[in-house]
């Protein structure tokens, strides 16, 4: 059985925070707590990492990861192109429940799957995922949860489905109280598509509507947002996953 170390104590913290990097290090596999549901991370620029943790699910890699980094600035790094209404929701959402789905820089060297050369970034609001990123840099996180189980809320729901493929355990406390929730769908962090917007060849469209609502967005995007009547291009990207993060 993989440790689980109780992050609201500071000894504990402080030895699961150095072994969390570590195991990272070596491609090895951290649960972690987030704002919205607990996630499974690995190293996003290593290939090995991120299959570990495809397999650890049970997913294919028609459904790849998405990454979460520490800051803004690193959207810039990672993302081809960040239309001006980008920056406008990440400003106002992040660190947060927003993930947004953009091309990615085509210098990166990393592998997350069937991406369609995309990335979905996502800045988290949790003071140990945030410690964690800072010093790993991006990683690949999906919701910590074996595929078509519930997303764990504590680390222990995670480790009684994903045990020994996972080589550390944080845990932060029950994970979504930040956000009033009315369904398990708005457990997960809203997913906004600006593939098309980039590409000015279309407006945003939220794939998958979660913890910031519709109408927070479209308060910041205006007429960039598209309505449910608007026609816009099927999703193409692989990253509307079905692992609320």
């Amino acid at each position: 059985m993989s440790p689980i170390y109780d992050c609201s104590v500071d000894s504990e913290l402080l030895s699961g925070m150095r072994l969390a990097r570590a195991a990272i290090g070596r491609g090895e596999l951290v649960v972690i707590p987030t704002d919205t549901v607990y996630g499974v991370a690995a190293d996003a620029f290593n290939p090995a990492a991120v299959q570990r943790l495809l397999d650890a699910k049970g997913r294919g890699r028609q459904s790849p990861p998405p990454v979460l980094i520490p800051g803004i600035p690193t959207l810039a790094a990672l993302a081809e192109v960040v239309p001006q209404a980008v920056t406008d929701l990440v400003q106002a959402f992040w660190p947060g429940g927003l993930t947004v789905v953009l091309p990615a820089q085509p210098s990166l060297v990393w592998d997350l799957g069937e991406t369609r050369g995309t990335v979905a970034l996502r800045m988290p609001s949790d003071t140990v995922a945030l410690e964690l990123l800072s010093e790993t840099g991006p990683l690949a996180v999906s919701s910590a949860n074996l595929t078509g189980r519930p997303a764990a809320r504590t680390a222990a729901e995670a480790e009684g489905m994903l045990g020994s493929s996972v080589e550390v355990y944080l845990e932060g406390g029950e994970a979504g109280g930040a956000y009033d929730r009315v369904d398990d769908r708005d457990s997960s962090s809203t997913i906004v598509d600006a593939t098309a917007l980039a590409a000015g060849t279309g407006l945003l469209r939220i794939l998958r509507h979660g913890v910031i609502s519709e109408e927070r967005i479209r308060a910041i995007v205006g007429d960039q947002l598209a309505t449910a009547d608007t026609t816009e291009p099927a999703d193409t990207t692989g990253q509307a996953s079905d692992a609320p993060l």
